[in-house]
């Protein structure tokens, strides 16, 4: 039963997250156009290039959107409501998203063709940039809460959410989903107007369609991961436990696309130097910062 309604619970909200995105590149409210744009695609020809390396080709889409409900798994949307409740959540969640650079390094090298190529590499140099600021911030949250499973993690945020116990955490996590989504301004592996669609470049039909549709549902899982982290998953008053993280996961993806939508590209080397120079100096701050309150408080 669980699994049912997470599996809708993605697909519905990644249908209002590709409504959104169509607000934000057409300027108007179109309700209904992912719909018809989903089924122009998989009624259009699904082309291959010419030589490509069909294994990684065919996979890649496909691997994305497994990436992205396997982090989504262990996230709880209320008491009980979850696929699987692993002592290991936290964890688990990097772990899954270790996949999206192999699906997007598979996406890049398949098609053999220049921009997907460019494409693929450069999100390599992007998880260089970012993995460190997925991992130091869930460490600081799995000190407080003193379990590495989500749903204690959501329970250790009764008192005081982590958005205010910590929010240093909570902003490098936001950035980092952001790189992870390849979502602007860290769009280096697409890149629109630069690499014509980079690692998505040469695919068409039900194949581009199954690649938007894991693209979609992985906004959704990191703005659930960001949601039980940091901004208390299912609690808050009044209403039902999991109608709170519906709300908060659809607020966190807005924010998501709202967040670099005005900014510009931001280059290879510029990501890179941010990171390392000054994200995870921030990161070390941060766990040393939360384990004195942890010390201080228990």
């Amino acid at each position: 039963m669980s699994l049912l309604v997470v599996v809708l619970f993605l697909l519905s909200a990644a249908y209002l997250v590709a409504v959104l995105e169509d607000r934000l590149t057409n300027g108007r409210w179109r309700w209904l156009g992912p719909a018809w744009a989903g089924v122009a695609l998989l009624g259009r020809e699904s082309t291959l290039p010419r030589k490509p390396d069909r294994l990684f080709f065919e996979t890649a889409p496909l691997l994305l959107l497994v990436a992205a409900v396997l982090a989504a798994a262990v996230l709880p949307l209320a008491p009980g409501l979850v696929i699987a409740d692993l002592a290991t959540g936290a964890l688990f969640v990097n772990a899954a998203l270790a996949y999206v650079l192999v699906a997007l390094l598979m996406a890049g090298w398949g098609p053999d063709g220049a921009y997907a190529l460019v494409g693929g590499w450069r999100f390599l140099g992007q998880v260089v940039a970012y993995s460190m600021l997925i991992v130091m911030p869930i460490t600081a949250v799995a000190m407080r809460a003193e379990s590495l499973l989500t749903t204690d993690i959501v329970v250790s945020q009764e008192a005081l959410w982590n958005l205010v116990y910590q929010p240093l955490g909570f902003v490098l996590f936001f950035i980092a989903s952001l790189a992870v989504c390849f979502l602007p301004p860290f769009d280096l592996p697409t890149a629109p107007g630069e690499l014509a669609g980079g690692v998505a470049a040469e695919y068409s039909g039900a194949r581009l369609a199954v690649w938007r549709l894991a693209r979609l549902v992985l906004v959704v899982a990191l703005a659930a991961a960001t949601t039980v982290f940091y901004l208390g998953g299912w609690l808050g008053p009044l209403l039902p436990p999991w109608l709170w993280s519906v709300v908060k996961i659809l607020a966190v993806s807005a924010a998501m696309l709202l967040g670099g939508h005005y900014l510009p590209r931001i280059r290879e080397a510029q990501l890179l130097a941010w990171c390392w120079k000054l994200g995870i100096p921030l990161a070390l701050l941060n766990i040393f910062v939360v384990g004195v309150l942890v010390l201080i408080w228990t």
